[in-house]
């Protein structure tokens, strides 16, 4: 049982120069007034996709809510390293992701899983840039839709994935199930349980980026990486010799 003496307390791997004081004074006071900018993703090429569907629907609904939106088209992306960096699909996609103070993610569920055209996607976006995750700190939404009963295996996915990019993944999700009988023949979601959960979703979404795009330096100020050089930063996070 601790004592709580002088010497237990000590903490001698500490750097407590590097571990300013934790306070709410430090979140700033005054938000942007601009629309929120958020990107969308979805996973599928099909002529009648319906992760496409979805998505688009989606960005009809975040417009009414006030944001800007943009659908970024997975159509001529190259495999992950197939092709160079300055692919003009690639620049195009890197843009968005800077661009972006929120993504949403959509994608179908293919063999119990999120398409590769959804992860490829992903996979073209750099680990860092200047020693920095050009997502972290973003908010994401994700969804998927299914071709028969109503699953979580892609989102589920889509989640870790959010994760390892350091996103904010809000805690709400959409499965659209039998999508095929959601939509009418052109192209529009009918009215259902699945589009209010699209709409709690992407409610939650545009409050979650307003509450945190301002504050993104502080919550993201890690100690770990404060004690590092810049080089030490650099050479962590390069996977160019892996």
């Amino acid at each position: 049982m601790m004592t709580n003496t002088a010497d237990e307390m000590a903490l001698p791997n500490l750097q407590t120069e590097q571990q300013p004081q934790i306070s709410c004074e430090r979140f700033v006071k005054t938000f942007s007034d601009h629309a929120p900018r958020i990107l969308l993703l979805y996973g599928s090429l099909r002529t009648r996709s319906y992760s496409r569907l979805v998505t688009e629907e989606a960005a009809r609904l975040l417009k009414q809510m006030g944001a800007e939106t943009k659908i970024y088209d997975p159509a001529g992306l190259p495999l992950p390293d197939s092709a160079e960096e300055t692919h003009p699909k690639v620049a195009e996609l890197r843009d968005l992701m800077l661009w972006s103070e929120g993504q949403v993610w959509c994608s179908p569920e293919r063999h119990g899983a999120m398409t590769g055209i959804l992860k490829t996607q992903i996979d073209w976006v750099p680990l860092s840039m200047g020693g920095v995750r050009p997502t972290q700190g973003k908010t994401l939404a994700v969804m998927q839709v299914c071709g028969g009963s109503q699953s979580f295996n892609a989102v589920n996915q889509m989640r870790i994935l959010g994760r390892w990019m350091r996103m904010l993944t809000i805690p709400n999700q959409s499965s659209v199930a039998k999508a095929f009988a959601e939509f009418d023949d052109d192209g529009r979601m009918k009215p259902s349980p699945y589009y209010d959960r699209i709409v709690d979703v992407l409610e939650e979404l545009i409050k979650f980026t307003l509450l945190t795009r301002d504050n993104n330096d502080y919550l993201l100020d890690r100690y770990s990486e404060r004690v590092e050089t810049a080089a030490q930063v650099s050479q962590r996070v390069n996977q160019r010799s892996i």
